[in-house]
């Protein structure tokens, strides 16, 4: 799994973590030797004091620009994923959402990764499967998994789109796909040699 780039609020607070580390191991050592550590000096940076009209003017500014850069294009999501309606199950609002819950739930299961219960680590792998599929539908529009839903609890319909038949001419057919001629294939009408 490719790495995740740091927004640069979390890269400045790794950096001030590695900083207050290196503070602290720098003392400890000075302390070892018998040496006391300086106080470090605080820098006060000046609040900017901005008068009623700079206010105005900088809101201005800053509404003219959102309006000049329009809505969000997600030019990094597949044309056919963007142009589907909301209502629909696969639909780009949706998927993120089902996205969303399932990165929470792998954060809460994290423990099941590395659990000696292979049932443990199957399920943790399943939930991890399923968000990289999720993720690789929106880049390339293409759905790979046999599930969907914010828990897997749908399953996916195949669509038949060209016919296969026996040797004596019968169409050969699957219960739960779905056929031209007859719709949805039922176990019923297996039973009933449709």
């Amino acid at each position: 799994m490719a790495r995740r780039k740091l927004t640069d609020e979390e890269m400045a607070a790794k950096v001030a973590k590695m900083k207050a580390t290196k503070a602290a191991n720098k003392a400890k050592a000075l302390e070892e030797f018998g040496l006391a550590a300086k106080p470090a000096k605080k820098k006060f940076k000046k609040k900017r004091v901005m008068t009623d009209e700079q206010k105005a003017a900088a809101s201005a500014r800053l509404a003219a620009a959102r309006a000049k850069k329009g809505p969000s294009q997600n030019k990094l999501i597949d044309e056919s994923v963007r142009n589907l309606p909301d209502d629909n199950p696969l639909s780009l609002v949706n998927v993120r959402s089902w996205i969303k819950e399932n990165k929470e739930l792998l954060q809460g299961i994290k423990s099941l990764k590395d659990s000696k219960d292979s049932k443990e680590r199957e399920q943790y792998q399943k939930v991890e499967t399923y968000v990289s599929n999720l993720e690789s539908y929106l880049r390339n529009g293409i759905y790979v998994d046999y599930f969907y839903g914010s828990r897997m609890q749908n399953r996916i319909k195949l669509k038949v789109t060209h016919m296969a038949y026996n040797r004596d001419g019968s169409a050969k057919r699957s219960v739960g796909n779905l056929y031209p001629d007859v719709g949805l294939y039922t176990e019923e009408m297996s039973k009933a040699g449709i």
